[in-house]
């Protein structure tokens, strides 16, 4: 784990409002009739405009065989994370969620966000999918206080989730974050009060509840990335980038 210094923090703090200005454009533009592949092109061309780049594009995670062919993750219904928008690209159709998960380095520093936004009119579980995930991750942030732990973090996401009657999908959580996409520590989107690393002030993470409408069952597809529920049920996620600073926690990827 990495404490950051005034000036990186200074560094996180404009990256953070840079990615939310763009994937909040990209959420606005995630309509009826768009493709992911246009959303991905809209997300690149605003990150390169602003003189930044696109954190997860030619990014190679552990265990992965090839490089995320593209800027931006777009994963629609029962695509759980890591959606490739731009070999296959999808139309988006009245009554979809779709997931938005961006990246982006500004200045050698790296910020991490996800949203899962409506497209038009959809159904009353859908609804109550998004915002129970949308709270599972303000429950989450709201424990990311110096002097807690990690598993102070996760046991709350969990709880959250839990009582909305969804469940976390397995193997996957939210991370540390800085100069890598993926640093420590691990966070789990479930756990135990107490346990795991100790919060400190300077640590920055991100934090991704990342829920499924049914079980918590899921598989990886074919092309090395998108993962998707076993159940075909839909997937929510939602993620900030924060920084644990001596007031609380800071959310440094704040939407427009």
């Amino acid at each position: 784990m990495i404490a950051r210094e005034e000036n990186e923090r200074v560094l996180l703090r404009e990256a953070g409002k840079r990615l939310g200005a763009v994937l909040s454009a990209v959420a606005q533009a995630a309509r009826v009739g768009a493709t992911s592949a246009e959303l991905d092109s809209l997300a690149l061309k605003l990150i390169a405009e602003g003189g930044d780049r696109a954190a997860f594009l030619d990014y190679t995670p552990s265990g992965a065989k090839r490089p995320f062919p593209a800027a931006l993750c777009v994963s629609i219904n029962n695509e759980v994370v890591h959606g490739i928008p731009n070999e296959h690209p999808r139309t988006l159709k009245e009554g979809d969620i779709v997931s938005l998960d961006l990246g982006l380095t500004h200045r050698g520093f790296v910020v991490d966000a996800a949203v899962t936004v409506p497209v038009g009119v959809i159904d009353a579980a859908a609804k109550r999918l998004i915002a129970a995930t949308k709270e599972a991750l303000e429950d989450g942030i709201h424990q990311a206080v110096v002097g807690n732990t990690v598993g102070d973090i996760s046991f709350a996401i969990g709880a959250s989730i839990k009582k909305s009657g969804f469940s976390p999908a397995n193997e996957l959580g939210g991370h540390g974050v800085g100069e890598r996409v993926h640093e420590e520590p691990y966070v789990p989107n479930w756990g135990t009060r107490g346990e795991g690393e100790k919060i400190v002030e300077g640590l920055v993470l991100a934090l991704e509840p990342i829920v499924n409408e049914g079980s918590g069952n899921i598989r990886s597809l074919s092309d090395g990335y998108t993962i998707v529920t076993r159940d075909g049920k839909r997937s929510a996620h939602f993620e900030h980038t924060i920084l644990v600073t001596k007031k609380g926690p800071e959310i440094l990827t704040v939407l427009n």
